[in-house]
């Protein structure tokens, strides 16, 4: 049973709910991607969070307690790919990315949903999938909390689930999340959005096929497995959003594996 447990309200003078100094640094301090930013990063970020949770609603499911050291730890991972796109003075109209959905599900471990699938041969196939979090298009996000909290804590590690389902979000501004999102006016010096869209599709998807190929190698007949999340093997989506954790979460280590791709990140985000 879903129950709301709590909202962010604004304050009498109209602004988001300011975070708490020391909550603000506890989140800081727990994800190591995030310590990583300017100071004038850490300002943005930090307004960007406060607004976002001014416009979401955490719903806790099977009896969790969303606290707001768990709402927190949501919003600054999903506005950390914002942080450039907003006006200088205005970083939350960024948030426009986000405006086709409130809700925010906050499971206590992962959450297993009934799929279903035709073959080839028209048989339905009915089969339970594990996740750790889903972006419906036009509707909630599903997250799961331990998958929260652990993203970036490992050396090695390379994943956000929060910075993959919401980029998620990002791509289904355009339909259907396809691995192609919205790109800007000018991106990488496109003269239209038809040239910018080719450009696009030139880098990404001989990159996917490369991944996939050598996913294949490495689950088949045991050659090194990838660097990146095999899961974006599955579908063209799910390679840009595990591009995107990688590329926020290990950015230097992405740029020596996906330098083309990552150079690609780099316009779509703004970053300098």
């Amino acid at each position: 049973m879903l129950k709301n447990l709590t909202r962010w309200v604004r304050r009498a003078a109209g602004g988001p709910t300011p975070i708490p100094d020391e909550l603000w640094r506890q989140t800081l301090r727990h994800y190591p991607f995030l310590r990583t930013l300017s100071t004038g990063e850490y300002a943005r970020l930090r307004r960007l969070s406060e607004h976002f949770l001014d416009r979401k609603e955490f719903i806790g499911a099977h009896g969790l307690e969303v606290t707001d050291a768990m709402a927190v730890a949501v919003a600054a991972q999903a506005c950390l790919p914002l942080l450039h796109l907003g006006p200088p003075d205005s970083p939350e109209d960024a948030l426009q990315w986000y405006d086709d959905f409130v809700g925010i599900v906050m499971h206590p471990d992962a959450a297993v949903a009934r799929r279903q699938r035709t073959d080839e041969a028209g048989v339905m196939h009915h089969y339970d999938e594990v996740l750790s979090g889903e972006a419906m298009h036009g509707g909630p996000v599903m997250l799961s909390w331990p998958a929260v909290q652990s993203a970036g804590t490992d050396q090695d590690a390379e994943g956000s689930v929060v910075i993959h389902e919401f980029v998620h979000k990002m791509d289904m501004q355009g339909g259907s999340a396809d691995g192609a999102p919205p790109l800007p006016r000018g991106f990488m010096g496109a003269a239209s959005s038809r040239e910018a869209a080719a450009h696009w599709y030139r880098t990404w998807a001989p990159a996917y096929e490369r991944f996939r190929e050598q996913v294949t190698l490495a689950q088949r007949f045991g050659a090194p497995a990838p660097w990146l999340d095999a899961y974006g093997a599955t579908a063209p989506a799910e390679f840009f959003a595990v591009a995107c954790e990688a590329h926020f979460v290990q950015p230097e280590r992405f740029a020596l594996e996906f330098p083309e791709l990552s150079a690609a990140l780099r316009a779509f985000f703004k970053q300098k």
